[in-house]
């Protein structure tokens, strides 16, 4: 059984010239660049505040809060963890500030991850 399909032209166009349809075109997305949060050694902030505020700001268990303390003070700065720009910065922010307002000159920071 064979059907007739009549295709709409265009008003005013008296060839033969037929509607074509349109390609979505989808943008191709990308990756939000990803950002480290570092923690950076001190000799002032305690160990056990630092890892209060790891605990508190990165949700870490009391061993990976640990770690990540001891890394930093062996090597001088230890990755906490990594986030899209927006949340790095914000859990840096929030977490220097934390050691701020208790008198500590404990820093985190941020940079790209390569």
């Amino acid at each position: 059984m064979n059907a007739v399909v009549s295709i709409p032209r265009l008003a005013g166009n008296d060839d033969d010239t037929t509607l074509k349809p349109r390609l979505k075109v989808r943008p191709k997305l990308e990756r939000p660049k990803l950002y480290k949060v570092m923690l950076v050694n001190d000799d002032f902030t305690p160990r056990e505040f630092v890892v209060m505020v790891l605990k508190a700001e990165f949700s870490m268990s009391e061993d990976q809060a640990s770690r990540v303390m001891i890394t930093a003070h062996q090597k001088g700065v230890c990755v906490v963890a990594v986030f899209t720009r927006d949340v790095a910065e914000t859990k840096a922010t929030r977490a220097t500030d934390a050691g701020k307002a208790m008198g500590f000159p404990l820093m985190f920071t941020t940079e790209p991850e390569e």
